[in-house]
């Protein structure tokens, strides 16, 4: 069985806070992956979903690594032709600018499922190809 990989990672605080964006994409991430988990399952293709948090030493030194999805090792907006941004976010990311999304005419602060979706379906066809 062949097998597609998301990964989550978005910052977590001491208080084991996030953002409202980041946890947004939590809620579309999960619902996301259980839908390409039936769909997929039909091609013999396993989703593994792994959630990573990093600390804000880590967030404050890349704040873009934060709210990013990573598929089989490949970032969404790749998948998708869209473009990574940032703007301002809220009192648990200080002063940094967190990641947004850019597809189309439309910039997202939150991944939508939709666009989950999209990106691991491209990556799936990819596993088939091979």
């Amino acid at each position: 069985m062949q097998k597609l990989t998301i990964q989550w990672q978005r910052l977590l605080n001491d208080k084991n806070q996030t953002c409202p964006r980041c946890s947004e994409t939590g809620e579309t991430v999960n619902t996301g992956v259980l839908k390409l988990k039936n769909a997929l399952a039909e091609l013999g293709i396993e989703v593994e979903l792994i959630q990573k948090a990093i600390d804000f030493s880590v967030f404050e030194n890349n704040p873009l690594q934060s709210n990013s999805i990573l598929i089989n090792g490949k970032l969404l907006e790749d998948w998708i032709g869209g473009e990574t941004g940032k703007s301002k976010c809220c009192d648990v990311c200080g002063d940094s600018e967190c990641r947004t999304i850019s597809f189309g005419e439309n910039t997202f602060e939150s991944i939508p499922e939709n666009l989950i979706i999209k990106a691991g379906l491209l990556a799936a066809a990819e596993l088939i190809e091979n």
